[in-house]
């Protein structure tokens, strides 16, 4: 049964996993920009340069099985309310490195937009779950993959349609910005710990759901 995953979600030790006033010349927001990822860059060279590590292996199961992405408005990029152009299409230039459907929450819904590479962004004010419907039905028998930001995932996570959850735990300490683990309500009564490693760089948490006594492996619950 298609899963649906998060990756490479790093916060800080104070679990801040996006700073403050996100704009175009500090995409994750102040104070959170200088060596939050630097793990999960360096390990995507090792691993373009055919390394192993704990942090590549990581990395690489982020890439594995993975037939669509659910991000947020905030992940797509620094714009908020409607949208005055279209010209924006993401950060990550004229081919994404998705190569596959994406689809991006936001109050303002626009057209698709295709881009190089096989990447389609789909712009949707739907309910998650609608939304999570449709990146199934994508993804063609594939994993679906939540990108981020922090409030989307906690979307996802208060809901109870996470199937697993990696975070990469970084020595930094931020003050301020957005938590992801707060707002969780009950939703975080669903999920255990299932492998928790480090490497010199990072602390990597992997959570899982809950299957309920009774419930059959990999049914999601109904609500």
């Amino acid at each position: 049964m298609p899963k649906l995953r998060v990756h490479n979600v790093t916060v800080s030790l104070d679990g801040f996993a996006a700073g403050t006033d996100q704009r175009l010349d500090a995409p994750f927001g102040d104070g959170i920009d200088e060596g939050l990822h630097d793990w999960m860059f360096a390990a995507m060279k090792d691993h373009a340069d055919g390394k192993q590590g704990v942090d590549v292996e990581f990395v690489a199961r982020s890439e594995d099985n993975i037939g669509a992405t659910i991000m947020g408005r905030n992940m797509f990029g620094p714009y908020r309310g409607p949208w005055e152009n279209e010209a924006w299409t993401g950060w990550w230039g004229d081919n994404p490195p998705f190569h596959h459907p994406v689809f991006v929450h936001t109050h303002h819904p626009r057209p698709s937009v295709s881009m190089k590479g096989g990447t389609d962004f789909h712009f949707t004010d739907e309910p998650i779950e609608a939304v999570l419907a449709r990146a199934y039905e994508a993804a063609d028998g594939k994993d679906v993959r939540i990108g981020g930001g922090p409030a989307t995932i906690q979307q996802y996570l208060r809901a109870g349609l996470v199937d697993e959850l990696h975070l990469a735990i970084v020595p930094l300490l931020v003050g301020k910005g957005e938590r992801l683990l707060d707002n969780l309500g009950d939703g975080v009564a669903g999920y255990e710990v299932a492998e928790l490693v480090s490497s010199p760089a990072a602390t990597h948490a992997r959570l899982v759901r809950r299957t309920p006594a009774g419930a059959q492996p990999g049914r999601r619950p109904t609500r």
